[in-house]
């Protein structure tokens, strides 16, 4: 009913687009023989709606993936760096807590590990929305960034490197994945969220560690070990799909001749807040000179240019 609903909106939206500039058409007609400025009026703003339109069922039509109009599951990790990694991944954090908050969608803490001195080791986070996975599987990979550290004497200029992991958040009937109990390693700990009533102070929360792949997986959202437990090895089920997935492409692709391209490797996009300010994206080669606002959320026009540029 969801994939349904979806298709016949899409369909709606292109017939109505389709009418307009049919009446659009007629209007020009008319205006050729009446030659009205007060029609020409009306064409200039019909035409500007309609490029904007347009552009936005263009925008639409790239969320074609299987998973694209699925909530997310994202995890941001610091790379190596120490304290400024750990701060620069909790201002990740903070960037896509920002970027769901202006769409309206729902966000809840899976998993929350906070550093000794500051930022964060790890944070897991659940997206729900609207094609909330199509705009942020163009987030995957590593940033980097460049800027006067603030846990040093003398304020030198630091790189900071985090990394970002997001997955669809598929139902466990929709994936085709089965785990041996002995392949796995399960332990509990104290929960250790940011805040929030639903941080335990037992050991609720929930380690599950797949030897076969190396894969560690956490979750402390729940209230009760049983259901950390589950919802852990939901995501550990949503990851290694993930990976299945991500080989059978590459693998068309390379049939194809296309180029691969490396996930991890290189970072994807730099944020420079020293000697000047710029976000760069590699891939696409968009840049702004407004980090700050990009760091509060603005993230869209870096995410529609890489579906763009992927479809």
């Amino acid at each position: 009913m969801r994939e349904l609903s979806a298709a016949r909106q899409s369909i709606d939206n292109f017939h109505a687009l389709d009418k307009r500039w049919q009446d659009a058409g007629v209007l020009i007609e008319l205006i050729e023989e009446s030659d009205d400025d007060e029609s020409v009026a009306e064409l200039v703003g019909e035409v500007d709606s309609l490029n904007k339109n347009l552009d936005q069922t263009e925008l639409d039509l790239m969320f074609s993936g299987p998973h694209d109009r699925r909530d997310a599951i994202i995890t941001i990790q610091p790379g190596a760096g120490g304290t400024d990694a750990q701060d620069w991944a909790q201002m990740m954090y903070r960037m896509y807590l920002r970027w769901a908050e202006q769409h309206d969608f729902k966000v809840s803490e899976i998993d929350y590990t906070p550093g000794e001195e500051a930022g964060i080791k790890n944070a897991t986070l659940s997206i729900q929305g609207d094609r909330v996975f199509g705009y942020l599987r163009g987030e995957r990979g590593v940033h980097r960034l460049v800027r006067l550290s603030p846990f040093n004497a003398g304020s030198t200029r630091e790189t900071s490197f985090a990394r970002v992991e997001v997955y669809p958040d598929v139902q466990d009937d929709e994936i085709n994945i089965e785990i041996n109990a002995r392949d796995m390693e399960i332990e509990t700990y104290k929960s250790q969220g940011a805040g929030g009533q639903n941080v335990q102070k037992n050991e609720t929360a929930v380690r599950i560690r797949h030897i076969p792949s190396g894969l560690i997986v956490t979750c402390q959202d729940q209230r009760s070990m049983r259901q950390n437990r589950e919802r852990a090895l939901h995501i550990l089920k949503v990851r290694l799909q993930e990976i299945e997935e991500r080989k059978r492409d590459a693998e068309l692709r390379k049939l194809k001749g296309e180029f691969i391209e490396a996930e991890f490797g290189n970072q994807i996009r730099n944020y420079v807040l020293h000697p000047y300010q710029m976000v760069k994206d590699t891939r696409t080669g968009l840049e702004t000179g407004n980090s700050t606002a990009v760091l509060d959320g603005g993230l869209d026009m870096f995410m529609e240019a890489y579906l763009k540029n992927y479809r």
